[in-house]
């Protein structure tokens, strides 16, 4: 049986610690137990809220992040939820799309459409992509 991993043993496996010495024994448990072997499990929220933690608080680039990700899914002893749907939103994140807003759209494959107000961003950035299904405003669907 796997043993699911929380997003901060995943943050502290990828970010170098600090000089405080709590970081740096969680910075060695975490290496030890993901490069341990043992079957371990990464759900898609726990991919989401990396992405922000290395994003949003250790300041990762786009690039950075997506090799990390890519890293995830790579390991064959660790189990990624729904890996297929990760696969092609690390490959919608790497052409310019928000890592969230691609794994939601690689969620909603078996859909006609997905509804979205944020047309700026989402909608406008998968239709460069020729992506399926595509992104439209709610008032749009009829």
């Amino acid at each position: 049986m796997a043993i699911g991993l929380d997003t901060n043993v995943l943050a502290r496996y990828f970010v170098a610690p600090g000089e405080n010495a709590a970081e740096r024994r969680q910075h060695e448990a975490a290496k030890r137990l993901i490069d341990s072997g043992r079957p371990l499990k990464v759900v898609k929220t726990v991919l989401l809220e990396l992405e922000w933690v290395l994003r949003g608080f250790y300041d990762y680039r786009r690039g950075e992040i997506g090799k990390v990700l890519a890293w995830l899914v790579a390991q064959p002893h660790i189990e990624i939820e729904d890996r297929a749907a990760v696969r092609q939103a690390l490959a919608n994140h790497a052409d310019g799309l928000d890592f969230s807003d691609a794994l939601h759209h690689a969620g909603y494959a078996d859909c006609e459409s997905v509804a979205s107000f944020d047309d700026r961003g989402f909608a406008r950035r998968s239709g460069k992509l020729g992506m399926q299904p595509p992104i439209k405003l709610p008032a749009s669907i009829g």
